[in-house]
């Protein structure tokens, strides 16, 4: 410094250059600078480990499953938080380049088939499955390895919310059987789905159901202009409202309590509020009670998509999306005839506008834990003590995460051709007698001795499994690897004419000849024909949706 003073103000009596103190000067600081990265680095690898294991009297040791992004930040953070009560002893993970590596002063001490060895050389009290976007297989092999061994397993947050750094160790959650009927997390091509969202007004029917209130959620990420949230149920639709003001408390919105059906109301919706982008799921979805009250399942599913559909020609809407189901191909159940009805109303409509507006159906099957499906019911006869009833042991249905079903509609809704039926990749199928053994044994007991599985029989209008496509159609490619272009169906000429007398088959109250008349209008309903094979072609050799208990989702 000293030299640096008298070379500015004395330049012919320097000694050295003007350089050498501005480089030692930077030298200095890099130094410095580099001294206190690595007594940082040692504390984080070495002190904070020697200070926890002192005094870890009455702390659970954790061995991590996965030494992956999540998992050493979730080892740092019961490090950080020994409040916690949970210390880290160490890795396993099936990555060889990894095997005896170290990641903040914890070893990779195995693969996840040595767990059971590496938990008894560790001394550990449970494990934690820190692996959030691997498949529900390899979660499945750690909870497997994990029972074996007589540990408790528990896992952590999903991907998106490590992504978003939503998480600690307070974060940590018991497995659910959504985790190990896990699949590849979802790649979205996101700047499709701003294009058509970002800046527009949008309105979610049925926004306060399972899909509906997911829908919402997934479009706020996308900074709409506003969302309108249309529902029925006031509570719900108060609750999904609630929520966006918590996470969004920028975002314009409404909540708007109509019924689809009434088209009225629905009218002044649609006037006021001149939506561009319409999410139609609203729906009664349940196949028994619908079965038992077959003109509901015409004047909701039908009737409401039609009104829909109608008003989003009239008012101009850009993008009109509607839900659909597995269950209208080939449908053996009213449920399945409204919604395939629904799909045709849809395409009719599209036909209508003439251009001027794109209108698609997104068809899928059960997703986990939405309202009345098969997981709820398990979960609620497993707090009684059992049985758990499965209609048959070889009842196959598909499964998607509600996240997961309502990212790829979105996803759906960016594609331009309009009146086409859009089918959800929906992977392997699984056999709803398994889900049951999985949710029993995630309770903590053991199936057919603790908790017993009861088959009960298929009810009218239950197929053995479900299908994606009926027999006249195919798939053709799109532009997302997990979404699928159902070939056009081509509808009666006298559709409107066969539609009416649906409607008026309604208004009679005789379930019977609602039936016949589903039958003129949807060509492939047969109420009778329920079966454990179908007709119809599946994707991948899968099959798709869930009636397994006694309620179907």
């Amino acid at each position: 410094f000293v030299e640096f003073v008298l070379a500015g103000v004395f330049p012919s009596a320097a000694f050295v250059p003007r350089s050498v103190p501005l480089i030692e000067a930077m030298f200095a600081v890099l130094g410095l600078a580099g001294l206190r990265f690595s007594a940082r680095l040692f504390y984080e690898e070495r002190g904070v480990v020697r200070k926890r294991v002192k005094g870890e009297e009455g702390m659970r040791r954790v061995l991590i499953a996965g030494a992956g992004d999540a998992g050493v930040l979730m080892a740092r953070e019961m490090l950080r938080h020994p409040q916690a009560g949970r210390r880290p002893v160490g890795f396993v993970d099936d990555d060889p380049l990894k095997a005896r590596k170290s990641f903040v002063g914890l070893r990779v001490l195995g693969a996840i088939d040595d767990l059971g060895r590496v938990a008894e050389r560790v001394e550990a009290d449970e494990v934690l499955i820190a692996m959030p976007s691997h498949g529900g297989a390899v979660v499945r092999r750690v909870v497997e390895r994990a029972r074996e061994a007589g540990l408790g397993h528990r896992t952590v947050p999903a991907i998106y919310d490590l992504v978003s750094g939503k998480v600690s160790v307070s974060s940590i959650r018991e497995v659910d059987v959504e985790d190990l009927l896990r699949r590849d997390s979802v790649r979205l091509d996101t700047d499709p789905i701003a294009d058509y969202i970002r800046g527009r007004t949008v309105l979610v029917t049925g926004a306060g159901g399972s899909i509906g209130s997911e829908i919402v959620r997934q479009v706020a990420a996308f900074e709409p202009a506003t969302i309108l949230m249309v529902g029925r149920g006031e509570n719900s639709v108060y609750l999904v409202d609630r929520e966006l003001q918590r996470t969004h408390p920028e975002l314009d919105r409404l909540a708007i309590i109509c019924d689809v059906r009434d088209r009225n109301s629905l009218e002044s919706v649609f006037a006021v509020h001149r939506p561009d982008v319409v999410f139609h799921a609203a729906a009664h979805k349940h196949v028994p009670l619908m079965e038992a009250n077959p003109e509901q399942a015409v004047w909701n599913n039908v009737g409401g998509t039609r009104n829909v559909a109608q008003l989003a020609v009239e008012y101009g809407v850009d993008r009109l999306v509607n839900i659909s189901t597995d269950k209208a191909v080939n449908p053996t159940n009213v449920m399945g005839a409204s919604k395939r009805a629904a799909e045709m109303v849809v395409a009719d409509a599209a036909r209508d506008c003439e251009g001027r507006c794109t209108m698609v159906s997104v068809r899928f099957g059960n997703v986990l834990g939405s309202r009345g499906s098969v997981v709820p019911l398990f979960r609620d006869q497993i707090r009684r003590g059992g049985p758990v009833t499965v209609t048959h042991p070889d009842m196959v249905r598909y499964f998607m995460t509600i996240p997961e079903a309502s990212q790829l509609v979105l996803q759906a809704g960016a594609f331009a051709e309009s009146g086409r039926v859009y089918v959800l990749d929906m992977g392997d199928p699984v056999k709803i007698a398994d889900l049951a053994r999985d949710l029993v044994m995630l309770s903590g007991f053991e199936p057919g001795r603790d908790i017993r599985i009861e088959y009960t029989g298929t009810r009218p209008g239950e197929k053995l499994f479900e299908e994606l496509l009926m027999s006249e159609e195919g798939t053709e490619p799109s532009p997302h690897e997990k979404i699928h272009v159902a070939r056009k169906a081509a509808s009666p000429a006298d559709f409107e004419a066969r539609l009416d007398d649906l409607f008026e088959a309604a208004r009679s109250g005789d379930g019977e000849t609602v039936r016949r008349a589903f039958q003129r209008l949807v060509g492939t309903y047969s109420p009778d024909a329920a079966a454990p094979t179908g007709s119809g072609r599946q994707l991948g050799g899968d099959g798709a949706s869930v009636e397994a208990a006694t309620l179907s989702s």
